[in-house]
């Protein structure tokens, strides 16, 4: 085929430099007598297909290395590519270029024979080594173009034809060994799958045989099966008549349960209407004896003149309250409640004459103790006196270091506020203040300190934790 002969499919179509390159055939040679002085020139012989690619390999392979005046226009870029894509993409434009540039096939010539070496300079001399590969000896012969060279591309053909033809022979030679050796192959699978169709032929007979032995036992079984069904059916009916029977004595029992129950129901709004009436007298009788506790009441203070008081057990306490020995309150153990729970404080704020008592630092440090203790204090303090004002109980809280507080503002109405004096502390302050109350007075105390719970809880205090004040005072 011509060197010449455009092959586009080799080019991407995005690659504008491969795709102007490809051109199309060389200028025809006039024709012999057709009026032009010229010789004529010959055509370009037609190259097989190896030798065409090796050409185009060998050019693209001492492309680079030309200098680039001396690189035509439409290869400097083809210069440029990858080796690897350079013989690829390039091909159409270096065959082109090969063919209608002499001057460059010349060039190109001398690198490639310069490679070649002792084959070069053998190809030259219109010679081909015995033993040379013949695509490389026709790639030579067209670039150089000695004396006969022609004849040189004509034997690498023949070469190239007659090894395609000994491949095509080899090829068939080995495809038709290995349809022999399949043939063989499956002969010897035929024959093992007929020595196992013959098994199983044996086997499905003998399996047949055991079918029709199970299926006449199978036709004994329905005959005594649809016997029995028979005889079931019989009972069916016998028992659907003993269930009729059941159920009408069962309807007449329930119609007898219903007239019991509704005499039941008569009896028992009697019964409701005498306790009624019972209950209303015991009321009367509750009503008149609180009554008259409360005239004695009346009478026992008329009697004992006890006079309104002015100060509370914890303004004694306030009042450098010197403890005394046996003057201690011992209240009944009894009073205490072990339970921390946040919901009791409501219950316990809610009996008459309630005490709150409130270890201050140990209640503002839990519940915002990011602020200065000034402000810990005033927060508190705020919040007690909103519980004052709800529940009117008495509340007083308590602070560690009398003699670090210097003006401190005025506690709100119903707020007591003290602080513990120089070498005693709040907890010890908070211990005295309920053993000074007497005996039956609920006492509540707010610690989160375990030791000081436990304290007041033998003097009979009802002692909790702080948090359960905190969500007090966040609910108000």
């Amino acid at each position: 085929m011509p060197l010449t002969e455009p092959h586009d499919d080799h080019l991407p179509q995005e690659d504008p430099v491969a795709r102007d390159g490809a051109v199309g055939d060389p200028p025809a040679a006039p024709a012999v007598g057709s009026g032009g002085g010229e010789p004529a020139v010959e055509p370009e012989p037609t190259l097989p297909e190896p030798v065409r690619q090796r050409i185009v390999a060998l050019t693209a392979a001492v492309l680079p290395t030309l200098p680039a005046d001396e690189v035509p226009v439409p290869l400097r870029r083809v210069a440029k590519f990858a080796p690897n894509r350079r013989a690829r993409l390039g091909a159409p434009a270096i065959a082109a270029q090969l063919t209608a540039d002499p001057l460059f096939r010349q060039r190109v010539t001398a690198r490639v024979l310069a490679d070649a070496g002792d084959l070069g300079s053998a190809v030259v001399e219109g010679t081909a080594p015995a033993a040379a590969d013949p695509v490389e000896v026709a790639a030579l012969a067209y670039l150089a173009r000695p004396r006969g060279w022609r004849a040189l591309i004509d034997a690498s053909g023949a070469a190239v034809r007659a090894e395609a033809d000994s491949a095509v022979v080899a090829e068939l030679v080995r495809e038709a060994e290995q349809r022999a050796t399949r043939a063989e192959h499956d002969r010897a699978v035929a024959r093992v799958e007929a020595e196992k169709l013959r098994d199983e032929l044996a086997r499905v007979r003998e399996e047949l045989g055991q079918l029709r032995e199970e299926s006449r036992q199978l036709t004994r079984t329905l005959r005594e099966t649809q016997s029995r069904e028979r005889k079931a059916t019989e009972l069916l009916a016998t028992e659907r008549g003993r269930a009729a029977r059941a159920s009408a004595d069962v309807d007449a029992e329930l119609r007898r349960a219903r007239a019991r129950l509704a005499e039941a129901e008569a009896a028992a709004g009697v019964a409701r209407a005498s306790a009624k009436e019972a209950r209303s007298v015991d009321d009367a009788r509750l009503w008149l004896l609180l009554e008259t506790i409360g005239q004695a009441a009346v009478g026992l203070r008329r009697e004992l003149a006890l006079d309104p008081v002015d100060k509370l057990p914890a303004d004694f306490v306030a009042d450098a309250f010197a403890e005394q020995p046996g003057t201690a309150g011992a209240g009944p153990a009894a009073r205490a409640r072990d339970t921390d729970d946040p919901a009791r404080l409501d219950q316990l704020l809610a009996l008459p004459r309630a005490h709150l008592v409130v270890d201050g630092y140990n209640v503002t440090k839990r519940g915002f103790g990011e602020m200065s203790l000034e402000q810990q204090r005033k927060r508190l303090i705020t919040g007690l006196g909103g519980i004052a004002a709800q529940t009117g109980d008495e509340v007083t809280v308590v602070f560690d270091g009398a003699e670090r507080m210097h003006g401190l503002p005025p506690a709100p109405r119903g707020v007591r506020v003290l602080f513990s004096r120089k070498g005693e502390t709040a907890d010890e302050l908070i211990r005295r203040l309920v053993r000074a109350e007497p005996a039956g007075r609920p006492v509540v105390v707010v610690s989160s300190d375990r030791e000081v719970a436990d304290g007041v809880r033998r003097h009979g205090a009802y002692p909790l934790g702080a948090d359960s004040l905190l969500r007090r005072l966040a609910r108000s």
